[in-house]
């Protein structure tokens, strides 16, 4: 089922996302790729597996803002939550289900209730505004994916950089001037996108050892945690190539 949010800055940071995408393509075959490296057999790989990058970026980007993250659906028939209305606690029920006090539904373990999408998602990671939805149960894949073409373009884009003035040292001083005003910006892009991407897979990692760690202490749990969940979030992924 497709979904999107009307979210005013969802949207704002969507246009942000493809826009310093497409200037990203711009400056790559423009800029570094034709003027150091034009008619050659090279320069043509380099922009065809460029833009395979942003296209499968692309497509995995849109597959996590339009994927449901895995929303816990409302009860067909109304419960009767007058207990919860009066101000005297529900207990939760067995095997950690509780009780959301704003869908007015039961809801799984690790669900919770996202202020953004009014509804309660199933393993809900957070909400980011740059896919304009919830990362959860159903569209963490696509996420992680987006996250790891998010991470190839960035070193690509920058060994571009390096590449093309090594290539190409003896440009005009007229020209030398943009060029290097276009690189500086794309520098400073890679690596505002490379320290997202380490943050956000930190902060994935993170959350599952502050979860585990509730269960049971130690350093040889803390670091097995860490491994599995590297690995779960690789098998997450499946293939590197997202599904059209």
């Amino acid at each position: 089922m497709a979904v999107f949010r009307s979210d005013p800055c969802g949207i704002i940071c969507i246009i942000i996302t493809y826009s310093a995408v497409f200037y990203a393509d711009y400056v790559v075959i423009w800029h570094l790729v034709i003027p150091a490296m034009s008619n050659t057999l090279w320069g043509t790989f380099c922009v065809i597996l460029f833009n395979l990058i942003v296209f499968l970026m692309t497509v995995s980007h849109m597959r996590a803002v339009l994927s449901d993250p895995g929303i816990v659906p409302l009860p067909k028939n109304g419960l009767d939550f007058s207990d919860l209305h009066a101000g005297r606690s529900i207990p939760n029920t067995k095997d950690g289900w509780s009780v959301c006090n704003k869908c007015e539904t039961y809801r799984p373990p690790r669900a919770h209730h996202c202020r953004i999408c009014r509804r309660c998602i199933r393993k809900m990671d957070h909400h980011c505004p740059w896919i304009n939805n919830c990362v959860g149960e159903l569209n963490q894949k696509y996420f992680i994916q987006f996250l790891f073409y998010v991470g190839m373009a960035s070193c690509y884009a920058t060994t571009m950089v390096i590449t093309s003035w090594v290539m190409d040292p003896n440009v005009t001083s007229t020209y030398k001037h943009t060029k290097l005003i276009h690189s500086v910006i794309l520098i400073v892009e890679c690596v505002l996108f490379g320290m997202f991407v380490i943050a956000i897979g930190c902060d994935q990692i993170d959350l599952e050892v502050n979860f585990n760690s509730k269960k049971e202490d130690g350093l040889y749990y803390k670091v097995t945690v860490i491994a599995n969940r590297i690995f779960f979030l690789l098998s997450q992924c499946g293939t590197i190539l997202p599904e059209l």
